[in-house]
């Protein structure tokens, strides 16, 4: 039986390279594409994909807590992040959110196909530009390290965070979150009880800094 893959990724030139690489696989039906981790999250409801290829850095909404919402919600549905990223937070924030596997996007196509069909079997992949910083930090830990934003905020608040940091106004906020502007507002008032920072440039660095946004 096909594995149904779902394809996240902000930038379309790099979801028709990914629709393409998959095509020829005998074993993989790509179901769709989409360029962020919110309408990705629709389309899981809709779609049933059993895998979802996911980009780490994406506006509105990233994709740690795409990760995060879409495990939570359909805990049978398997994520292998998919980033230009190697740094160590990126990759343990998304295997904290529930990935499966991180792959960097310079791997090459066998690479990539090789990670689709383990995490699909239930396993974990783990780029080998990665795997040390994981295995070192499982065998001994960090200590001294701040933590991390995943672990001071509320999964809302993390989200009122990015798309401060993009620029949103509170009513624009509002709108992307189906809240209201109020809400959006108690929301930030605790972000910046919490985080210590004051101004949008503050959490605007904070935010890049710790992976929520890449502007």
């Amino acid at each position: 039986m096909k594995q149904r893959v779902l394809i996240v990724d902000d930038h379309a030139m790099m979801r028709d390279g990914l629709r393409k690489l998959l095509l020829d696989a005998p074993d993989v039906e790509v179901v769709g594409d989409v360029a962020d981790g919110r309408t990705a999250l629709d389309l899981v409801r809709t779609l049933s994909p059993s895998l979802v290829v996911m980009d780490v850095g994406m506006p509105e909404l990233n994709g740690v807590e795409a990760t995060r919402r879409i495990r939570t919600e359909f805990p049978a549905v398997r994520v292998l992040a998919l980033s230009t990223h190697a740094d160590r937070r990126y990759v343990q924030h998304m295997l904290d959110a529930g990935a499966s596997g991180y792959v960097l996007k310079i791997s090459a196509y066998d690479e990539l196909l090789r990670a689709v069909r383990a995490v699909c079997a239930g396993k974990t992949y783990l780029s080998p530009e990665v795997a040390g910083g994981v295995v070192d930090r499982a065998l001994h830990g960090t200590p001294g390290i701040p933590a991390s934003v995943f672990e001071r905020l509320g999964s809302r608040e993390r989200e009122v965070l990015q798309l401060v940091a993009e620029g949103r106004t509170s009513a624009e906020t509002a709108r992307e979150m189906h809240i209201s502007i109020k809400t959006v507002e108690t929301h930030r008032r605790n972000i910046v009880q919490k985080l210590g920072l004051h101004g949008t440039a503050e959490l605007t660095k904070y935010a890049i800094r710790e992976g929520i946004t890449e502007l």
